[in-house]
């Protein structure tokens, strides 16, 4: 069951990226909604890496 849970989120995730590429290139309007729906989570998970901390890369001192 975890396969399956993990392949379905790898699938979003690859097929969000697929639709960021085609939007930039014009495709159409469906498109460009899915495209910002994954730009827009990318931010979230962006944003939440850095106040957890864990956006920081292995050379920083944490100071």
């Amino acid at each position: 069951m975890t396969v399956f849970i993990l392949s379905v989120v790898l699938a979003l995730a690859v097929g969000g990226c697929v639709c960021v590429v085609w939007a930039e290139r014009g495709g159409p309007r469906w498109v460009r909604v899915v495209a910002a729906v994954t730009r827009g989570a990318g931010e979230v998970l962006s944003r939440s890496a850095r106040s957890n901390g864990s956006g920081r890369s292995s050379g920083d001192s944490g100071d």
